[in-house]
């Protein structure tokens, strides 16, 4: 009977000695995404964070491509160990599945295992300082005079920057030439010299080329104005009642990781986050620090699902 009664405690034990032992190794955090960008700043904090408070490298491994696609694809097929983890946000789980119906080589809702939301944020709708549009009015009557012809720029076709500004042009009635790049970063030399008149894209990317003023902000895609940047107004109080655009980041793990490596990476993700420190560090980004149960994570995809769906088939995307 002892012996049963040891062994049964000792099967009861395993997963928490495994919680306990993880992580044992360096963990690869692959973003889907070029690095440069806010994806690769705001994985970057959290990465540094689980180092220090599990004892073992957390290490940023950009997988851009395909529209993130590729390294989504990676982590899905990934042995589901926790140590290979996901950091993207609302374009590969809540826009691609209709940008490439039928075709997505992920699930984004029974691939992974969602750990935390880690970041929210808006997109800033920015032109280069020479184009003489000064407000989004000015902006909307230059391309209505010019239909076709002034063409912006976006992170790659698909993408939720792709899908806000054509809610965007339909929702102001003007028509803009699609210039899709790999990423923001090479998209920014073309914005700055005029080659491309608009892009969306977060603060981290376009802040230091406002403040040297290189590049002027027309307006904010939240419901609400950032409480980063109050000064610009949103798209909704500008042209569009009721248009918004949120953009978001969370931590996943592929399907079937064991539910106490998950539920460990939660609490030190979600304690990292409610921090006075994090808070500041994700405000440098425009980010506001924000972590969740994992179910918050799901709820709000398909949310969005709902969302993007009607969107994406209006705007006529499809993959390029």
């Amino acid at each position: 009977m002892i012996r049963i009664l040891v062994a049964a405690l000792l099967v009861l034990c395993a997963p928490l000695a495994g919680a306990q032992a993880y992580p044992s190794k360096p963990v690869r955090v692959v973003i889907p995404y070029p690095p440069g960008g806010g994806a690769e700043a705001a994985a970057r904090l959290l990465s540094m964070q689980l180092t220090q408070a599990l004892g073992q490298s957390f290490v940023i491994d950009p997988k851009p491509g395909g529209n993130t696609l590729i390294g989504t694809e990676m982590v899905a097929k990934a042995p589901a160990d926790g140590y290979t983890l996901l950091f993207t946000g609302g374009s590969t789980m809540s826009v691609q599945p209709f940008v490439f119906a039928g075709k997505l080589p992920y699930d984004p809702l029974n691939d992974f295992a969602p750990v935390s939301m880690v970041s929210r944020f808006p997109f800033f709708v920015v032109v280069p300082a020479s184009l003489p549009a000064k407000s989004l009015a000015e902006f909307v009557a230059l391309a209505k005079a010019k239909p076709g012809q002034v063409a912006y720029a976006s992170n790659g076709t698909g993408a939720l920057a792709h899908l806000g500004t054509e809610m965007l042009s339909r929702g102001t009635g003007i028509d803009m030439l699609h210039v899709p790049y790999k990423g923001f970063g090479p998209a920014l030399p073309d914005l700055l010299s005029g080659r491309v008149s608009l892009m969306m894209a977060d603060w981290v990317v376009v802040a230091p080329h406002i403040k040297e003023g290189k590049l002027r902000a027309l307006a904010v895609t939240s419901r609400e104005r950032w409480s980063s940047v109050p000064d610009v107004p949103t798209v909704a109080e500008l042209a569009i009642p009721g248009y918004a655009v949120d953009v978001w980041f969370a931590l996943y793990a592929p399907k079937g990781t064991p539910a106490e490596i998950v539920a460990r990476l939660n609490a030190e993700t979600r304690k990292y986050l409610a921090s006075p420190e994090a808070k500041a560090a994700y405000d440098k980004l425009g980010h506001e620090a924000y972590g969740s149960p994992g179910e918050e994570v799901t709820a709000l995809v398909r949310a969005e699902h709902e969302k993007y769906s009607v969107a994406v088939r209006e705007a006529k995307i499809s993959p390029q």
